[in-house]
C-alpha cells in the first residue's frame, strides 16, 4: 500500500507571488527605468533637440566665415569695414549729425 501525501497550498501560493512580483519588478524596469521606454523617448527628442540647434550653430559658423573672409586681406569689403569702425569704435562719418 502506498501512502499519498497532500500538500497544502501555501508553497503554490508563495511561487506564484514571487513568479508575479519578478514579473512586476522587471515590468516596471522595462517602462521606467534607465533603458525603459520613457527613457528612449527623452533620448529621441533630446536628438532632435540637439540636432536644430547643431543647424543653428552651423549657420551661425557659416555666417561668421562669410564676415571673416570678407575682412581678410584678400578681400576686403569697405562697407562691412566700415560698419564694424561704426558699431565696435564709435565712428561717425564727416556728413553725419548725431542727435541725443
Amino acid at each position: 500500500m502506498t501512502v499519498q501525501r497532500t500538500y497544502s497550498g501555501w508553497g503554490m501560493l508563495l511561487a506564484f507571488g514571487i513568479a508575479l512580483g519578478l514579473g512586476m519588478y522587471f515590468t516596471f524596469a522595462a517602462v521606467q527605468g534607465d533603458y525603459g521606454i520613457f527613457r528612449r523617448a527623452e533620448i529621441i527628442s533630446d536628438a532632435a533637440k540637439f540636432k536644430l540647434e547643431l543647424i543653428t550653430l552651423e549657420s551661425e559658423v557659416a555666417r561668421m566665415e562669410n564676415a571673416t573672409h570678407r575682412m581678410s586681406d584678400e578681400f576686403l569689403d569697405l562697407d562691412l569695414l566700415d560698419q564694424q569702425a561704426r558699431d565696435v569704435l564709435g565712428y561717425i562719418g564727416n556728413t553725419e549729425i548725431v542727435i541725443r
